[in-house]
């Protein structure tokens, strides 16, 4: 049986901070899959751990590999204004990572094996941080926790409740990739972007409800 840490609900700040600095030392030594030995960085997150909201993409690329923190290239950049045109700020209200902690070679789609071997990994992430919101940012990252194939443009803008292990009792959301909406700019209505928008703006409400004072 898989054993997740604590919930952040019942650490200290400093607990979590340090258990989360576990995490990302025991990935850096990490060579359960053949991407350690080919990176230049582990890719590990960003953002804020106390957030409500946690973003999960599919896995660095170049510039991630490179800088050591995930969603920092073209696409990162516009999800980053997409996340700040419904008021999340992408450093301040959400913990960012992805599937798998290496850069694929020549950012090919990671196998269901890497995958499977970095699922520890985040499984400890979102317990750790505890996020009562989940934004899956493409098909990958759906398949990678969900175990969901394919069928992105279907799956979109429809909520999920996290069910066994960390995902219990949590609410997942999948969008389209930013990748993707980098090759289809239009913002006309029921285009990739404005869907995407709109799917933004419902994970705001959410996440208004969730944390509203009592």
């Amino acid at each position: 049986m898989t054993m997740f840490p604590p919930a952040a609900s019942r650490l200290s700040v400093s607990e979590q901070e340090q258990q989360l600095a576990q995490v990302a030392e025991a990935c850096d030594g990490c060579r359960r899959c053949g991407l350690g030995s080919s990176r230049t960085q582990v890719v590990v997150s960003r953002g804020n751990p106390q957030a409500p909201l946690m973003v999960i993409g599919e896995g660095p690329g170049a510039q991630e590999d490179e800088q050591g923190k995930p969603f920092v290239g073209r696409s990162g950049q516009l999800l980053d204004r997409m996340l700040e045109s419904v008021g999340i700020d992408s450093n301040r209200d959400a913990y960012v990572c992805n599937i798998v902690k290496c850069r694929p070679p020549e950012n090919r789609k990671p196998t269901a094996l890497e995958m499977a071997a970095c699922r520890p990994w985040l499984d400890q992430q979102i317990a750790l941080v505890d996020p009562p919101v989940i934004l899956l940012a493409g098909a990958t990252a759906v398949e990678g926790l969900l175990g969901i194939k394919g069928g992105i443009t279907k799956l979109r803008g429809q909520w999920r409740r996290g069910e066994g292990g960390s995902l219990e009792g949590r609410w997942l959301m999948p969008i389209l990739h930013p990748s993707y909406l980098l090759r289809n700019a239009s913002k006309e209505r029921g285009s990739p972007k404005w869907l995407t928008w709109h799917d933004l703006q419902d994970v705001q409400r959410r996440l208004a409800q969730l944390t509203a004072p009592l």
